[in-house]
């Protein structure tokens, strides 16, 4: 039997990394990257020299007999994404499973990741929350929002920073203009910036900017919460 190893990483800034996660990467047979060149630069940060293979949302069906298949031959495996932790809006759980099914252990390092990052840092409450991740682009997507504007607890989602005022609006359509949020944006590295309060006074902020960069979580407030 061999371990498939879920192995959490940097969200942003690579000294994030646990000395547990560094020893993991170096000491398997193979690692399974979401985007190679991206774990190359924390693997170069780190002097380690394991051989690597893509497994991204495009490949992950057809990796996942691939990385059984090394499994079976009693060899470990590690599996990263490019940032935080597989299987989080990210490729991960068709590898988990199928590593179950097939007899082999599974073992989760675990470290950063942006939503409960997010949570914390909003000042909102933490206690119960229901992680969205990435809402539907289209389809579905009116139908999750009105789902959400009753939820009691926080509410954590991902979005692209070309589509954040978009979210922004829709936020404020459905849900009023007092709702409270906070938007955090990349999170751990050298520009973090976290913009909280009404949808409305979050909206206005972005909506001066010429440009939005970076990763995005928004968290959103309790139905009927206040301060």
């Amino acid at each position: 039997m061999s371990t498939l190893y879920i192995v959490a990483t940097p969200i942003g800034n690579l000294k994030d990394i646990s000395e547990r996660a560094a020893e993991v990467l170096e000491s398997v047979s193979y690692i399974a990257c979401e985007d190679t060149r991206t774990s190359g630069v924390l693997l170069n940060h780190l002097g380690i020299n394991t051989p690597t293979f893509a497994f991204h949302q495009h490949n992950e069906h057809q990796k996942v007999n691939h990385l059984i298949n090394i499994l079976d031959a009693r060899q470990q495996v590690a599996l990263i994404s490019d940032a935080g932790m597989p299987g989080i809006s990210d490729p991960g759980f068709l590898a988990v499973r199928a590593a179950h099914q097939a007899g082999h252990s599974v073992s989760v390092i675990p470290g950063p990741d942006a939503a409960t990052t997010a949570l914390v840092a909003s000042g909102l409450p933490c206690d119960k929350y229901v992680f969205e991740g990435f809402l539907p682009p289209r389809k579905g997507r009116q139908k999750q929002l009105k789902r959400l504007i009753e939820e009691e607890r926080s509410v954590v989602l991902y979005e692209s920073p070309h589509r954040l005022i978009k979210l922004l609006t829709e936020l404020r359509n459905y849900m009023g203009d007092q709702r409270m949020i906070a938007v955090c944006r990349e999170l751990t590295k050298k520009f973090e910036e976290i913009i909280r309060g009404s949808v409305k006074s979050v909206y206005d902020r972005f909506e001066l900017r010429d440009e939005i960069k970076g990763e995005i979580v928004v968290v959103i407030a309790p139905k009927d919460y206040s301060e």
